[in-house]
This record gives structure tokens, sequence and C-alpha cells, in this order.
């Protein structure tokens, strides 16, 4: 658990209070965030927190009780909800794991009231921390108040969904390479795993576009200074949507084209088949009308007998290659 006192006077320094791990000191940060200041507005953040201490905080910020179970849960599509003056917003954080080539996800959700924001994270990365970093490197949007805070956290996790697509994409030449490459190597799976990954980050962008949609737009007791901020976070939500699903129509595109690749050297290799069985079917025939042993066939006691018919098997298999080969059969 941490907790920051920010003042909107962008002169003054953060105030980090000590919540430790001690009930007593809970209770310390509980009621330093029970007696802000007018220009003073509080930052809780927690990491993968459990009920009982959401249940208390969520009693001391008048969070809904609907509003502790999705943040315990976690797994929430992004959305926003409003629950009387507490603004909820879910969002799935992103990232690009280089070694198998896989893209994981978190979340992190978002409560803001009047006075103060609240930031629960499920998942390895914690995008809170350099969000922190942005806002001291910008204290201009305090004086947003806790929609500072909200906009910190999108602006880096829309910024992690930009360089994961990049990755991405780099991962889908590499594989278009290898798909159209002179070698017979079968790409299907590794297609449906990158495919597997962009879904993924599909579910992660494309409902968060409606919910920053919203915050692009007038809203009560939002700072109309706060806006155009929201405007360049959802504009780099917009390009990352579009890369996204041109991503994935790519890779229908990729895997269609793999599959008629893998349609034609199947074709390839019966025709190589049939032509070959039909070369050996022409000697296969001679010698089996010599081998049914009758005992009346002139050509036994004659003594060019057997040449002739080595000669006319070799000069059918012959021609046959050589017509199949001028066909591209062989």
């Amino acid at each position: 658990m941490r907790c920051v006192i920010y003042r909107t006077d962008i002169s003054a320094e953060p105030e980090s209070v000590e919540c430790g791990q001690t009930d007593d000191a809970c209770r310390a940060a509980l009621k330093r965030l029970a007696d802000l200041g007018d220009d003073e507005f509080g930052w809780v953040h927690l990491d993968a927190p459990t009920e009982d201490v959401l249940q208390e905080l969520g009693r001391c910020l008048g969070l809904h009780p609907l509003a502790v179970e999705d943040a315990v849960q976690a797994h929430q599509r992004p959305k926003l909800e409003r629950y009387g003056e507490v603004l909820a917003v879910a969002v799935k954080t992103l990232w690009y794991v280089e070694e198998g080539c896989d893209v994981e996800t978190g979340e992190v959700m978002a409560f803001l009231g009047p006075r103060t924001a609240l930031t629960v994270r499920h998942g390895p990365v914690d995008p809170t921390i350099e969000a922190a970093r942005r806002m001291r490197e910008d204290p201009a949007t305090l004086r947003f108040g806790p929609v500072a805070v909200l906009h910190a956290v999108l602006d880096v996790v829309v910024d992690a969904y930009s360089d994961a697509a990049a990755k991405v994409r780099a991962d889908l030449t590499g594989l278009e390479r290898s798909v159209f490459s002179s070698s017979h190597d079968d790409h299907t799976e590794e297609v449906y795993s990158l495919k597997r990954e962009v879904l993924e980050f599909r579910d992660a962008v494309q409902p968060l576009v409606p919910v920053l949609q919203e915050f692009t737009g007038p809203r009560a007791q939002w700072p109309e200074s706060a806006l155009p901020y929201f405007r360049d976070v959802s504009d780099h939500l917009h390009r990352t949507d579009t890369e996204v699903r041109s991503l994935d129509e790519l890779l229908n595109s990729v895997l269609a084209a793999h599959l008629a690749r893998v349609g034609t050297w199947q074709n390839d290799d019966m025709r190589r088949i049939s032509a070959w069985a039909a070369i050996f079917a022409v000697p296969t025939m001679v010698a089996g009308v010599y081998g049914m042993n009758f005992e009346h066939m002139p050509e036994l006691g004659w003594s060019f007998g057997y040449p002739l018919a080595v000669g006319v098997m070799l000069t059918a298999a012959g021609l046959l290659y050589r017509a199949f080969r001028r066909n591209d059969w062989l």
C-alpha cells in the first residue's frame, strides 16, 4: 500500500504517508486522507489486495460494495462505472514477452472520488510507478485533482499498448518472410499462436476505446483544461486500435496464403508420386505378362526375347520420364 498527498499548488512537494504493514499505520494513513484540505488530494495504490483490506479502505473512501468486489476479483473487461460520487475505471495492462513472443495482460482499477484516487493493480507490471514519475515531471496536471491520476495511468497504459503493437508487428514481419520463403517448413502453429496473442491484445484495446471517448467531452466537476490531455491519450489509443485491427487482418491473410502454399506443396508431392507410379507401371505390366508362365509363348524360346523385353521396358520408362519432366511433374 502506498499513499501520497498532492497539493494543487504546483510549487508544493508531494507528501508521502507512511502506510507500513501494521494496523496502526494503516489507520494513520486513513485518518490523513479523511483530513485532506481543500487544496489537497490523496492517491492510494494497492497491489493485489485482499478483500478485507479493500473493504476497510472502501468504507473510508465511500466505495460501493460492487466496486470493491470487482477490484478484488480482477479479470474485468475495460469499463467505466459510476457509483454516486465515485468513478470506477477498469483498464487492462499489457506487456510483450520477447522470449516467447507472448502478449501478457494484467489489470488496473482506478477509483476517483472528490478528493481521493485509489488504484488497484493485478499482474506483475505496475504502471502507477511511471504514472507518478510523469506527474512529478508535469506538475501542472496536479491542478486537475484526482483526475490527474487517472490521466497519468491511462497515458502509461496506452503507451505500453503502442510499444507492444510495434513488437508484434516486427514478429509478424519476420513470420511473413518465413511463410513466403523458398523453404517448405510448416508455420501454421506459429501463425495461430501469434493470432491468439493479437486477439488477446484486441480484447484489451477495443473495449477501452469507448471508455476513453467518454473522457474527451465535458464532464461534470472535471476541469475544462484536462480534456485536451485525455483527447491526446484517446488519439494514441485509436492509432493502436487501428494497428491491432490491421495486424489481425494481415494475420488472416498470412494464414490463408500459408495454407494455400501447403496445399500446393501437397499437390506437387502427389504429382511426383503419380508420375513415378506411371513410370514403374509399364515395366510392371510387361514383367507381369511374362511372369504368367504360359507354356506357349513365342518369345520364351527366342534368344533375343529377354533383351527385347528389357529394352521395351526401359524405352517406355524413359519416354514417360521425359514427358513428365517436360510438364514439370518431376
